[in-house]
């Protein structure tokens, strides 16, 4: 019940960090993880991805608050609840997220997160396949744990996506996570010879093969202080409380919405909120459980005129054949997530990287698996990356067991609605091109007859969609910011041998999925833990657009 490194949470950073810091041999590392086992076809198979993040098993099943913008909907808020975390759970899409986030990081205190200083770490984790499909191999890593690989393709619709964008003027891109992520392309994902490539199959089953690496499965109380310095965590174990030491650190990763929580019943976070729940304050930290952002998407969908489309697997003796091909032989439609292409744009002239993300998909179908009841037909999730609405993670009562309260402050500022009207246009824009024309038949959601500002406000209120991409709840940031919770080197402001390390400490969220750079945070806190130096910088220059200033696309 004691080791040099206690990790909180075995998601994405959290095994990363086992892996790095168990790595050497030297380093006694105990992870602490309240779910269980990732086995079974649910998880492991890629194209079951609805199944697992509506699992009570697997899930923890928060719920936000009502949105008070979005007509009062309470939006699911998944978070894994296994070992892999939520990249047990999610569509693995693999995003690293744009240069100009990092820059952004590191502009806003994030000193030493840059693109230049995070590169380095994503060569270091990936081991990248590109399939055939080109890409940058300059730019990618060839024996990081983390198998990278693009799907096969092989609907036509796939690529009329991106012929579509091409002949509506947008540039293509052969590699978005390589020199330039502006532009219509194939899109990556965490799939490795037909298998989910979680962290916990990249890292963490690794590193348990290691003597000197550990999992316990326990629920995390708190963070254990003595004279202000973190020595080990409380853990309700089988009925009973129990104490695990950390020697050396107690490293909390377990996610933008259980960390602060974590934090805040530990006695870190904003004063007054400890003091309503009866929670001693050991360090006053304001931000801690604010700074939450998201993505939220819509589904733009529509009905194809020719029987191509997944829709003829949607049935059991289809799903059927799908799931025994996969479980024998680890192919077919079961060994991708479907999501095979995928662009980034930006909105308008005068924004220099893009601020819009597609996802396509060869089928019209909801997140919670219920298709579209038009049958053949195909989507793009559209939203804005960069949206000003803040929202926060604050504490239900004093009681770790229950859930904290999450509130987005989804579309909170006028910005967010004109975004989203740019979306809807932009997407119907590249789905009346030409190289959709054998394909459409008419259009499902939002449907031709929402045409006015009015009429898509409506739909945007009554059907956006979380993308599942929440972060920033305990953000990295100077000593001197009063809203920072970590320093640049992941150790929590004000107190001793205790980090955050996960998607808590994005200062803003980044363009696109947040796995990568959920593991990158993992993979470079690993370094700053074990007192390394840095990988050294990168000089690759990305590429933005030429006329980013005066021209859209």
């Amino acid at each position: 019940m004691q080791a040099d490194f206690v990790i909180i949470g075995a998601g994405s950073a959290g095994c990363a960090m086992a892996y790095r810091l168990s790595e050497n041999g030297k380093h006694s590392v105990l992870v602490i993880e309240y779910g269980g086992t990732d086995a079974g076809p649910f998880i492991q198979m890629p194209a079951a991805l609805s199944y697992p993040m509506n699992m009570k098993r697997y899930d923890w099943g928060y719920k936000s608050e009502p949105e008070p913008n979005l007509g009062g909907r309470q939006l699911v808020v998944p978070r894994g609840k296994v070992i892999g975390g939520s990249s047990s759970i999610n569509g693995m899409v693999y995003v690293r997220g744009h240069a100009r986030d990092f820059d952004h990081w590191a502009e806003s205190g994030a000193d030493g997160w840059a693109y230049a200083d995070v590169l380095p770490y994503y060569k270091r984790m990936e081991h990248w396949h590109d399939g055939g499909h080109g890409g940058d191999p300059a730019w990618r890593g060839t024996d990081g744990p983390l198998h990278v690989t693009r799907g096969p393709r092989k609907n036509p619709l796939f690529q009329a996506f991106v012929d579509a964008g091409q002949q509506a003027g947008y540039p293509v891109t052969g590699d978005y996570n390589g020199e330039q992520q502006e532009g219509f392309g194939p899109m990556e994902q965490t799939v490795w010879r037909g298998l989910r490539w979680s962290a916990a199959n990249a890292y963490l089953k690794p590193a348990l093969k290691r003597p000197n690496c550990s999992l316990i499965r326990a629920m995390a109380q708190k963070v254990v202080f003595e004279n202000g310095r973190a020595t080990g965590v409380q853990i309700m174990r089988g009925g009973k409380l129990q104490t695990v030491r950390a020697n050396r650190e107690v490293i909390v990763a377990a996610s933008s919405i259980n960390s602060p929580k974590l934090l805040m019943l530990s006695g870190i976070g904003p004063g007054a909120h400890l003091a309503e729940h009866g929670v001693p304050v050991i360090a006053e930290r304001a931000g801690v459980g604010q700074n939450l952002q998201d993505h939220l998407e819509l589904y733009i969908q529509m009905a194809a005129s020719q029987p191509i489309t997944l829709f003829k697997y949607w049935n059991l003796w289809g799903k059927a054949l799908i799931g025994a091909q996969w479980l024998f032989t680890k192919t077919g439609m079961g060994a991708s997530n479907q999501f095979e292409s995928a662009a980034f744009i930006r909105s308008k002239a005068g924004v220099d990287y893009p601020d819009i993300q597609y996802h396509f998909l060869p089928m019209a179908v909801r997140y919670d698996g219920q298709a579209a009841a038009e049958g053949h037909g195909f989507q793009a999730h559209v939203g804005p990356m960069r949206s000003a609405s803040r929202g926060a993670v604050t504490l239900r009562s004093g009681n770790p067991d229950d859930a904290p309260k999450i509130s987005f402050n989804y579309m909170s500022h006028d910005s967010d609605w004109a975004d989203f009207r740019t979306c809807i246009r932009l997407t119907r824009e590249i789905f009346a091109q030409p190289a959709f024309q054998p394909y459409v038949s008419h259009e499902i959601q939002p449907g031709k007859a929402l045409q006015s500002d009015a009429e898509l406000d409506g739909f945007v209120r009554e059907h956006a969609e979380s993308a599942y991409h929440p972060c920033g709840t305990a953000k990295m940031g100077r000593a001197d910011d009063p809203m920072a919770v970590v320093d640049p080197a992941c150790r929590v402001i004000g107190v001793d041998g205790l980090r955050v390390a996960d998607s808590s400490i994005f200062p803003r969220i980044t363009n696109g999925n947040l796995n990568a750079p959920s593991i990158m945070v993992g993979e470079k806190a690993a370094d700053h833990i074990l007192g390394k130096t840095p990988l050294s910088r990168s000089n690759a220059k990305p590429w933005l657009h030429p006329h980013w200033k005066t021209a859209q696309r």
